[in-house]
């Protein structure tokens, strides 16, 4: 199992890595957009496990809708840092980013009235339908899409990025090797057995170390690199520990296949789901006030 994972990783890490540093936003934006169609569509298996079918085509083309709002802002983020505001309205559809965010999610509760009160689907999968294609968009494909808005937040975008990944990837590491070796008490056995408080503790030294790297590179001060990659490990943590919950309650040990050593797609970047966005929460909440 472990020469499955580290061979994968070997193959993944530097094409990911290249993307996030080295390609547009929009390139970024497309690659979200494949990496969440294929976690959505293994989250849509989760439920068909326990009897709730997704209105999945419905939900996957709100989730591409979102991805594509989120570029929006990221694009005109960019153009307002340049002061080109004539360009940046041509791009921009809506006064804010919530504003077109809002859009899309309604527009999600429409389709979803919609093929609610007319299709032939078996009126008990009512509820079920809306819930599994509800959570899939507000659980997977909306936290996901900040991956986007981070990347295009400003000239330190990719870096900010990279770093929210490589913590995961840094502290996944440690907690896996440490909990392996020395690990003793259980973190949460009723969700994932293997997961311990020692491999916990690893993990975010781990991320505390990537921060220190990271710091000579940017010019963010260490004390909110620092800050950045605890909040980010531990939202990374809480994710990957979500989603050992939706597979439990579906019976399934891994979300798929595809990835040899990992699991599925969801496996791979579940703690990247929540991760992400605190960073970005972080980045502009806490931090960018005070510069």
């Amino acid at each position: 199992m472990t020469w499955k994972r580290v061979a994968t990783a070997v193959v993944l890490i530097p094409f990911v890595v290249g993307i996030v540093l080295w390609g547009s936003t929009a390139i970024l934006a497309l690659a979200v957009g494949l990496v969440t169609m294929l976690a959505l569509f293994e989250y849509f298996a989760l439920g068909d496990a326990i009897g709730h079918r997704a209105y999945r085509f419905w939900t996957a083309t709100c989730a591409l809708l979102l991805i594509y709002v989120q570029w929006l802002v990221a694009e005109g983020a960019a153009y307002r840092l340049s002061g080109d505001l004539i360009a940046y309205r041509k791009v921009w559809w809506f006064p804010d980013a919530a504003a077109g965010l809002e859009t899309v999610l309604f527009f999600f509760v429409l389709g979803i009235a919609a093929l609610t009160l007319f299709t032939k689907r078996p009126l008990v999968e009512a509820l079920p339908s809306a819930g599994i294609s509800s959570s899939g968009l507000v659980l997977v494909a909306f936290p996901f899409s900040y991956a986007i808005r981070l990347h295009g937040s400003e000239t330190q975008g990719p870096m900010l990025l990279l770093f929210a990944m490589v913590i995961i990837w840094v502290g996944d590491t440690a907690a896996y090797f440490v909990g392996r070796s020395i690990g003793k008490y259980k973190l949460a056995p009723h969700l994932s057995p293997n997961k311990t408080w020692e491999g916990t503790a690893a993990s975010i030294v781990g991320s505390l170390i990537v921060a220190v790297v990271f710091a000579r590179f940017m010019t963010v001060p260490l004390p909110h690199m620092l800050g950045m990659a605890a909040v980010g490990n531990v939202a990374g943590q809480v994710g990957d520990l979500l989603e050992s919950a939706y597979k439990r309650s579906a019976g399934i040990k891994d979300s798929g296949s595809l990835l040899p050593g990992h699991g599925g797609v969801l496996d791979r970047i579940d703690a990247l789901i929540l991760a992400i966005p605190v960073v970005w929460y972080y980045w502009v909440l806490i931090y960018s006030p005070k510069l």
